[in-house]
């Protein structure tokens, strides 16, 4: 499912909302968008934090509240949103709580130029609308599929010296001084839980300090947060942690 966020997006428009039925005398839940497994938050920091906060429960618990009726989501349910950085007017900056619930934050820059003349050649000469099945969009992977994978996942061992690291890595971030906020636990819990993804992809099934390195950066760079004479000095959190990287040492 898609939601386009707005300034005038309402909590039940993505969570739905019980509704009283004149034909039956009762109440019927209408379930929102949100009731899908794969979710896109298109232009997510357009909406207020009120509505935003409407996925914290989804996205930590895999379930919503509607009415005081606590409703289960799929056991896949993900979350992917979009944002502009750049943009500054009628936008809202996103709550803590909901960046640390964001595993990662991947940046997109622009096109290099064979890129941005393919993307011409597509679309800036076409003569009508797109079609979604003329995207080149096709299905990779069944629900088994991804079950299994995720079985392999929790197949990875986690040795105490990993996770060591990995807390060490973590508690950095709260000490640096062009840093005013550091990582949460829950962060440390997830730099762990990628890092045995990463493990797994690589074949192996054992978790190594490149892995934690690797993964760094996109998990924990929405997760701090610049001090203001870091941002004066246009420090990027990406350098933070980059060297953070560099200063924690790392198991042999």
């Amino acid at each position: 499912s898609r939601i386009q966020f707005t300034p005038d997006l309402m909590p039940g428009d993505i969570v739905g909302a019980s509704l009283f039925n004149f034909q039956t005398s009762s109440f019927e839940l209408r379930r929102g968008p949100v009731f899908t497994e794969l979710l896109l938050a298109d232009e997510i920091n357009r909406t207020p934090p009120k509505t935003q906060a409407a996925l914290l429960e989804a996205m930590q618990e895999r379930a919503v509240t509607i009415d005081g009726s606590t409703e289960k989501l799929s056991d896949r349910f993900t979350v992917v949103a979009t944002q502009n950085p750049i943009e500054q007017q009628g936008v809202y900056p996103l709550p803590e709580a909901q960046l640390d619930r964001f595993l990662f934050k991947l940046a997109i820059d622009y096109p290099d130029a064979e890129a941005e003349r393919a993307i011409v050649a597509q679309y800036g000469t076409r003569t009508g609308s797109p079609r979604p099945e003329d995207s080149g969009v096709e299905q990779v992977a069944t629900p088994d599929a991804l079950k299994a994978a995720s079985d392999t996942v929790l197949t990875v061992r986690l040795a105490d010296e990993i996770i060591a690291y990995v807390v060490d890595l973590i508690r950095a971030t709260r000490d640096h001084a062009d840093l005013s906020h550091g990582a949460s636990p829950r962060a440390a819990s997830a730099l762990a839980a990628a890092a045995r993804a990463a493990a797994a992809l690589e074949g192996r099934d054992y978790v190594i300090p490149d892995d934690v390195k690797l993964l760094a950066q996109p998990l924990l760079r929405h997760r701090v947060v610049l001090s203001p004479a870091a941002e004066i000095d246009g420090r990027r959190t990406d350098d933070i942690v980059a060297q953070l990287i560099d200063r924690v040492e790392a198991p042999r």
